[in-house]
């Protein structure tokens, strides 16, 4: 089973909300044939069925993905490195790239909710509706997949406790009868502004949120994954209920949605060929190796779905509002800056990242290189992580082919939405340039931080 082709399709007329609109039938064809085949596919229960089979020992002395798809690729301490220790760099990469995949996988569940609950209060989107729910039933198991896997991995590798290798961006703090009546409060003053910023009779609140807010719940915010490094959780909250409140608000979420679909494209897809590769060949194939290739299958049809939905389905109702638009290109100005220039980054010598920042990167390779894997005491550690990060290496070269395939895609698409201003449809805050030289002037600037926060 595979994906449809994507095609340009293009609503030939516009229509006040809840009507059905004959111009759309398209791509209302491509979501149908879409969720079809995606609802006929038993990708999810194969990785569901590969994820309780997994066991690190029975594939901790193979791949899981090409080499070069490993942490410190490329750099002296690599080349140094023994056949089990890049192996291991191997396969952690792939954990901690999944887990970046499930948090970003977080915010899908969540987004799908809120937008699903507009599109069902409007007529002739029923299949769309169906394909989102099917969707966020199939991260949930995803997610399950990618944390098992990850765990039992880096368990085996680090020790028990792992070190916190995740790098959160945020802890939870402790509730209060104030700080429940401030976000309370918060909720409702966004949903008002996008209330009366909206034109009368457009308004729609999401069904999800009106479930939410009859139970007393709060809006949900993500914290991390693409979402969470896009805005502050203020911000976020406030695009939550404009994606919530309008169709046209609704369908740009998948415009925000195709960017974390992209940036898993890159991944994923030298992973599925990998697969491809080894099954030609005859050879075993790891479990993980096989639960990226069929999670690149499973994520496929949600592409798709982004793509129709925030390059065409837009059109299928009244023009955007000055308002719409403003939060519209808001939302892709912050994407560019926050996502995709944090992604195209070239310092760590990573094909993507998945740290906070590249000092916590650091700490992480600091602690890697003490632990079981290497055993390096403090000065060597240390010794080796300056040569492999202020220094020229293969692993910039590699980063930056990466980034430059989801560059390109990036650009593509949204150079064919009319209702972004040019910094936005042009991509124009992507340095396409981003040249290794500025990359290694970042990562000498990052160690340098480093060092001294190690030293204190």
């Amino acid at each position: 089973m595979t994906s449809l082709t994507e095609k340009n399709y293009r609503a030939d007329s516009q229509s006040a909300v809840g009507k059905t609109v004959k111009g759309s039938a398209k791509h209302r064809k491509v979501i149908d044939i879409t969720y079809r085949n995606n609802d006929e596919s038993d990708y999810t229960e194969q990785i569901e069925a590969l994820e309780q089979a997994f066991r690190y020992a029975d594939y901790q002395h193979c791949y899981w993905t090409e080499p070069e798809q490993s942490l410190l690729y490329g750099t002296p301490l690599y080349e140094q490195a023994t056949a089990d220790q890049k192996r291991a760099l191997n396969h952690l990469y792939w954990v901690i790239q999944n887990n970046n995949t499930a948090a970003s996988e977080v915010n899908t569940i969540i987004y799908n909710q809120v937008t699903a609950g507009v599109f069902e209060t409007l007529s002739g989107y029923d299949k769309l509706c169906d394909e989102l729910t099917l969707e966020t039933d199939q991260e949930y198991h995803h997610i399950h997949a990618f944390q098992k896997v990850g765990h039992r991995t880096r368990t085996a590798l680090l020790g028990r406790k792992g070190f916190g290798w995740t790098g959160k961006d945020n802890k939870e703090a402790p509730t209060s009868r104030v700080s429940n009546w401030f976000a309370r409060s918060q909720d409702t003053v966004l949903q008002f502004l996008a209330k009366h910023m909206l034109k009368p009779g457009e308004y729609l609140v999401s069904n999800y949120l009106k479930e939410l807010e009859a139970q007393g719940k709060f809006a949900p915010t993500p914290t991390q994954g693409s979402g969470g490094r896009a805005a502050s959780p203020t911000v976020l909250k406030f695009f939550t209920s404009n994606w919530g409140s309008s169709p046209f608000l609704a369908c740009q979420y998948y415009a925000m949605r195709y960017v974390s679909n992209g940036l898993l494209k890159s991944q994923e897809h030298p992973r599925s060929r990998y697969f491809k590769k080894l099954e030609k060949a005859g050879e075993p194939i790891p479990i993980p190796t096989a639960i990226s290739h069929y999670h690149f299958l499973d994520e496929s049809f949600h592409t798709t779905i982004s793509l129709i939905v925030g390059r065409d389905m837009y059109r299928d109702f009244a023009k955007p509002t000055v308002y719409e638009r403003a939060i519209a290109n808001w939302a892709v100005y912050l994407a560019q800056r926050n996502v995709i220039c944090y992604h195209s980054g070239l310092s760590t010598g990573l094909p993507a990242r998945c740290f906070r920042n590249d000092v916590s990167f650091m700490e992480f390779i600091y602690r890697l290189l003490q632990s079981p894997v290497f055993e390096l005491s403090d000065q060597d550690a240390r010794h080796w992580m300056e040569k492999s990060f202020c220094a020229e290496h293969e692993g910039f070269h590699v980063a930056k082919r990466y980034q430059k395939g989801f560059v390109t895609d990036f650009r593509q698409f949204f150079g064919q939405i009319d209702y972004l201003w040019p910094i936005n449809r042009e991509m124009r805050l992507i340095d396409v340039e981003n040249t290794v030289d500025a990359g290694l002037r970042r990562s000498r600037a990052a160690f340098q931080e480093f060092s001294e926060s190690v030293a204190v």
